[in-house]
């Protein structure tokens, strides 16, 4: 019953995530904005989720466990029903980021509770079990998001949220308990600078990913200054958690070698996590023309494949060594990758769902030895500080994931329009298919001169779809390269030997 009411808690914020993805598009069309401003609601709720997730361990040991995770389940469903209320981007957007702020404890709060309440020859499988149980949502969020977006409103898939959330605020009263140790912590003041400086710092950062491509990047003066802040605030933050007695990150845990190793891992899965759920429903609602509900159909087999790729690498866990567990996982990750990169505008949805389970598979495979090896040599005391430094470490990568990949599209969009053109000759097959359009249409009724406008007209928008797919494909190759150069790294963890009755060595 305690894996239950932390894993309902983690699923109802999972799945506001997964809904919200295929029904980015209807929001920027509601709230009159465009596809690019539309993914300011992942990245603004992604930031402030990362600036709760390290503080989220100082906070426990002031107020207690439970009470946070009570906090932060009332704030969550609170905030949800703001975003369902919102009436233009910017409420939306400070939706989101309370929004953001309420779900931020939860997963290392219920990575906390789950490690500490497991014993250690079974945290593999206490993992698995967190992390299927996080892998419904992909499965349920994209279909339900798809139906109820196009047969009610993109409101309501933030307005499902309030039934969820008042269960596990039940669940988690009932159940859940403080440890020991948790309940004689002493209480001190707040590190307030530290946390101010860890907002500035990702704030700032925050911003300039968000207005960074619409303002040309380091073009603009004022993202310039916003980029030296951030800069400067990070390393004042960094500063401060060293020297200060008692801070509100604890960024020693970072001399565990497993530790960094798995927290820089996990920032490189941010990006390739974020990269892929955010772009590819975007991708087939705006460039093959599917519905919300078809796009949910469309991208739904990827929680299979990662609920299938969870229970078996639990299964396995404690039989081989992580390392080549995680290298498996990113493997295929990375091939289904790239097999989803082959798309074109006549791909038919077969042909997106099944890169798209394997993909889902792999990143199911990666998530529980990634887990295991980062955290499998911290003792339970530094647990909870280190699951929030490494989910942070995850959403910062997946904000600057969706940051770089959509300039990537923007610009990679305009290069491939270049090339493209740059072909389009007089007597090639472009200049066959204008005389035949030119034709149509002055047969239509149209004099000579708009003839012809209309058909280059429809070329140039043919020429437009083509270079976007071509900058969609790319990405989605760039995610998959990625995926594979990370097998690196995965062979550099050291060796985490279980013990009966001992622990981690």
């Amino acid at each position: 019953m305690v894996a239950l009411s932390v894993m309902l808690a983690s699923f109802m914020v999972a799945l506001d995530s997964s809904i919200a993805n295929v029904a980015l598009p209807h929001i920027a069309g509601s709230l009159s904005a465009s596809t690019d401003e539309s993914t300011w609601v992942l990245t603004s709720y992604l930031v402030s989720n990362g600036i709760m997730l390290p503080a989220s361990s100082w906070i426990t040991k002031r107020i207690g466990r439970k009470r946070l995770l009570m906090i932060s389940i009332l704030t969550f469903t609170v905030a949800s029903v703001l975003c369902g209320l919102a009436l233009n981007m910017p409420m939306l957007i400070v939706a989101r980021i309370l929004q953001g702020a309420g779900g931020g404890g939860m997963p290392p709060l219920a990575q906390a509770i789950l490690l500490e309440s497991f014993p250690v020859e079974q945290q593999g499988k206490a993992m698995a079990m967190f992390g299927i149980g996080i892998v419904v949502a992909p499965v349920v969020g994209p279909t339900l998001g798809g139906w109820i977006t196009d047969s009610y409103s993109w409101r309501w898939i933030f307005n499902i949220n309030v039934p969820v959330g008042l269960l596990a605020l039940f669940m988690a009263n009932l159940y859940i308990e403080d440890p020991p140790y948790l309940r004689q912590a002493r209480r001190t003041a707040i590190d307030a600078v530290g946390f101010g400086l860890m907002a500035v710092w990702l704030g700032t950062l925050q911003l300039v990913l968000d207005k960074g491509q619409e303002a040309d990047w380091f073009g603009a003066s004022w993202i310039c200054w916003l980029t030296a802040v951030s800069v400067a605030a990070f390393l004042g933050f960094v500063v401060r958690e060293l020297v200060h007695s008692d801070p509100i990150v604890e960024l020693r845990a970072l001399k565990n070698r497993n530790f960094a190793i798995g927290t820089a891992m996990t920032g490189f899965y941010g990006v390739l996590l974020y990269g892929i759920t955010a772009f590819l429903p975007l991708f087939l609602q705006t460039m093959l023309g599917y519905s919300a509900l078809d796009s949910g159909l469309a991208v739904s087999p990827r929680g299979l494949g990662a609920m299938l790729g969870m229970m078996l690498v639990g299964m396995l866990v404690n039989r081989f060594d992580g390392r080549v567990l995680l290298a498996i996982g990113l493997a295929i990750f990375g091939v289904s990758s790239v097999a989803i990169s082959h798309v074109n505008l006549t791909t038919s949805m077969a042909a997106v769902i099944w890169p798209n389970f394997f993909n889902g598979f792999g990143g199911g495979f990666v998530f529980v030895p990634l887990t295991t090896l980062a955290m499998g040599r911290l003792r339970k005391e530094e647990i909870g500080n280190a699951a929030g430094i490494y989910n942070l470490v995850r959403n910062i990568g997946g904000s600057i994931g969706i940051a770089a990949l959509t300039a990537a599209v923007v610009r990679g969009q305009q290069v491939h329009q270049n090339y493209l053109g740059a072909n389009l000759t007089a007597g090639g097959a472009a200049s066959v298919a204008a005389q035949g359009l030119t034709a149509r249409f002055a047969a239509g009724g149209s004099d000579g001169v708009t003839a012809q406008l209309k058909a280059l007209g429809m070329l140039y928008q043919s020429l437009q779809q083509q270079a976007t797919v071509l900058a969609y494909a790319d990405n989605f190759r760039r995610l998959g390269y990625l995926s594979i150069l990370c097998i690196g790294l995965a062979a550099s963890f050291g060796v985490v030997v279980k013990r009966q009755g001992i622990g981690n060595r």
